[in-house]
């Protein structure tokens, strides 16, 4: 008898959602009671479909603040028996198509080893801005920034550089218990477009809260004469929060890119990338 109790086994499967996300009028990604959330749609979504007695939780490659947008988020869900991805993803599409704001662009069975949250290797996000009131389009006022005042593109392109590297961002990151505030920041280019719009191009290992539109403040203070280049050098060292350094509205910020590495190396990524930040946990403790 164990061969039939083996052919009606729950298999549970892996799915990875490559998400898409206006994120004006939801409360950020993360579910919270009452709001309107990216995570708690889509779940409340899944829910329909497998009639699961438990709550569905999707792990996201990166938690983004209310008001901020994606077009590369990536997130993981373990579905029980959801059978064949591509007809679970035209389901789960036809439920969310009364969400327009939101999109699963793809949806497949993950990779062996993979993990939304801990396999990437790093994310990339981009920030636009304007600085002349004539250039903004009214249609884009939800995904551009107006600035008052004309910005110094190759003063801020000199700060972007003196950001670069391995360091401690603590200087732009809102704390957390149990977090690192250690990163790689691997790009940051400010370039101007034909129309006026300033935008900006990073991309880091991970970025800790408010880190992006924390470094998008730091140009822009210096794009704009407020302090110099000796001065914000200091102020990244103090490793402190500051008044100088401005966290910038969110509705410029864009995920637009999760980096994974090659498959053979995803389990590996995973377990480093939850080793260190254990490591970290236990550091903030002592």
């Amino acid at each position: 008898m164990w061969w039939a109790l083996r052919a009606f086994k729950i298999v549970s499967m892996r799915l990875r959602l490559d998400i898409s996300y206006d994120g004006t009028n939801f409360s950020g990604w993360g579910t919270q009671p009452g709001l309107r959330t990216v995570q708690g749609t889509i779940e409340d979504a899944l829910m329909t479909i497998t009639q699961s007695p438990d709550i569905l939780r999707l792990t996201v490659a990166g938690r983004t603040d209310a008001g901020v947008h994606a077009t590369g988020q990536v997130a993981h869900v373990d579905v029980d028996d959801p059978g064949d991805a591509a007809s679970f993803h035209r389901r789960l599409s036809s439920i969310l198509v009364r969400n327009p704001d939101v999109r699963i662009r793809r949806l497949s069975e993950a990779l062996p080893g993979f993990d939304a949250r801990f396999s990437p290797v790093a994310r990339r996000y981009e920030y636009r801005l304007v600085d002349d009131p004539s250039a903004l389009n009214p249609l884009e006022r939800n995904f551009v920034v107006l600035h008052p005042r004309a910005l110094d593109e190759d003063a801020m392109n000199e700060a972007a550089t003196l950001l670069l590297g391995l360091r401690d961002f603590a200087t732009f990151c809102r704390p957390r218990e149990g977090a690192t505030t250690i990163r790689e920041l691997q790009e940051f280019v400010w370039v101007r477009d034909d129309a006026g719009h300033l935008t900006a191009n990073l991309q880091a290992d991970a970025f800790c809260h408010s880190m992006v539109r924390a470094l998008v403040g730091a140009c822009v203070a210096i794009g704009s004469h407020k302090f110099d280049l000796d001065k914000l050098a200091d102020l990244r060292d103090a490793r402190e929060r500051t008044a100088h350094i401005a966290v910038m509205p969110p509705h410029g910020l864009n995920l637009v890119e999760v980096i994974y590495p090659p498959e053979h190396e995803l389990a590996a990524r995973a377990e480093q990338t939850r080793a260190r930040r254990d490591l970290a946990a236990i550091q903030a403790m002592e």
